[in-house]
């Protein structure tokens, strides 16, 4: 029997698009295997929001070529997409497949011979059709993730990722609800909804929305959570939050990306909102749900970020009080406006201004979980930590460790959470 081997890197949307492939090859007859050991093929899924990203695909590209230098070596994803002719010219790549046709990449690996190659690249920006990549069976048999969505109207000045998912398209609201009972049916409690834009879910739609498609999710016996993946602020508007409070499985957690605190960076970033704008969704959310969770993602060293935009989104940071923030230092991406400016700034200041913010959300994030300390909160477990302690998450995203004599993995218990350590709970169940 053929082996096939996969390694994702980057988002959801790709651990989606992977486990979907690998569904795809076992179907066909493949044993699945281990990246680490020796197969036929590697199928490797890229991703390209930074250069750090192109950087550890060449790095697992050439790894797989050590490991067998008869394998049919696959890439697709968002590296092999904007930049097809780069990765091809890496030694021992037979096909570069991109973000479109994954749904045909068995018969177009078995097509190939170790010593062909192909560019299977098409234009992504003129495909306005949703691809079909189903997944039915899942090696973690806690959470699914379900993908609703693909491709970005938006152009942010620094992001890549519009060129490389082409625009918005949304898959149909019956064929993701039939994916959901299927899941559902086999114990899966929690679905994640993902995309490259979930905010944009149902606007090339007839009479759909994102909404909708939460309150149908909701219905579902064997569902017992909905969560929602990051999120563009501007769709958690008054009408959102109203038409969403009645759910009785939507995690109180959004992930909303802010990228700046300061206006003036925030428009030369082309983001469609200010921050006083930001706030008062905050603020929304707070009132509607009184343990909601709000974590996002913070930008620094933007061109032509002052000292005087950088401490704006310091207070910022302070005035929203996050839950928890990924902090990320700005990367010229090739072919976006951003990469051309002049006014780039220096990796030193990047460094320096990172640390800062990390150190600021480190404080607000302490200070959401401490006004949870001494609560009992519903946890899922997940997976198994060490020393003898279980892993999981609360609604609102808090993760808990907890000791059990028992195996606790894809189970709900009531914990009592005790004390913080470092951004994890420390609690012990209390059914």
């Amino acid at each position: 029997m053929k082996k096939a081997a996969f390694y994702t890197l980057g988002c959801k949307v790709n651990q989606y698009e992977t486990e979907a492939m690998a569904e795809l090859f076992a179907s066909a007859g493949y044993e699945i295997s281990d990246f680490s050991e020796k197969s036929d093929v590697y199928v490797i899924n890229t991703c390209s929001v930074t250069n750090m990203g192109d950087r550890k695909s060449r790095q697992i590209i050439r790894r797989a070529k050590k490991t067998n230098p008869d394998a049919i070596i696959a890439v697709t994803g968002c590296y092999a997409q904007t930049s097809p002719d780069e990765v091809l010219s890496i030694d021992g790549v037979n096909i570069v497949i991109g973000t479109k046709d994954r749904k045909n990449i068995v018969s177009l690996v078995e097509e190939l011979n170790t010593a062909s190659s192909i560019n299977h690249v098409s234009d992504i920006m003129s495909n306005h059709e949703f691809e079909e990549l189903q997944i039915k069976q899942y090696s973690n048999r806690t959470r699914a993730f379900i993908k609703i969505q693909e491709g970005c109207n938006q152009f942010c000045s620094y992001c890549i990722i519009p060129y490389a998912r082409g625009p918005v398209r949304s898959r149909p609201m019956d064929e993701v609800l039939q994916e959901i009972h299927e899941l559902a049916a086999n114990n899966f409690k929690e679905i994640i909804l993902v995309g490259i834009h979930v905010a944009s879910y149902g606007a090339d739609l007839e009479n759909t929305t994102l909404e909708d498609l939460i309150m149908a999710v909701d219905k579902i016996d064997g569902v017992e959570r909905i969560r929602l993946s990051s999120i563009e602020p501007m769709t958690l508007n008054q009408a959102f939050i109203d038409n969403i409070k009645a759910s009785k499985k939507l995690c109180h957690h959004f992930h909303i990306s802010l990228q700046s605190g300061c206006d003036a960076t925030l428009k030369r970033m082309n983001r469609k909102y200010t921050t006083a704008q930001f706030k008062g969704i905050v603020d929304g959310l707070r009132a509607a749900f009184d343990d909601v969770a709000i974590t996002t993602d913070i930008m620094v060293g933007f061109p032509a970020e002052t000292d005087k935009e950088f401490n704006a989104t310091v207070d910022f940071v302070r005035e929203v009080s996050f839950a928890d923030a990924h902090v990320f230092q700005y990367s010229q991406r090739k072919g976006t406006p951003a990469a051309k400016r002049p006014d780039q700034i220096s990796p030193d200041t990047k460094e320096k201004r990172s640390k800062i913010i990390i150190a600021e959300t480190q404080k607000t994030r302490d200070a959401f979980i401490e006004k949870f300390i001494g609560k009992t909160m519903r946890v899922l477990f997940e997976q198994p930590a060490k020393d003898g302690l279980f892993e999981g998450k609360t609604d609102n995203y808090i993760t808990v460790h907890a000791p059990s004599d028992t195996d606790l993995n894809d189970q709900f218990r009531n914990v009592l959470l005790e004390r913080n350590d470092n951004g994890i709970v420390i609690g012990k169940i209390v059914d």
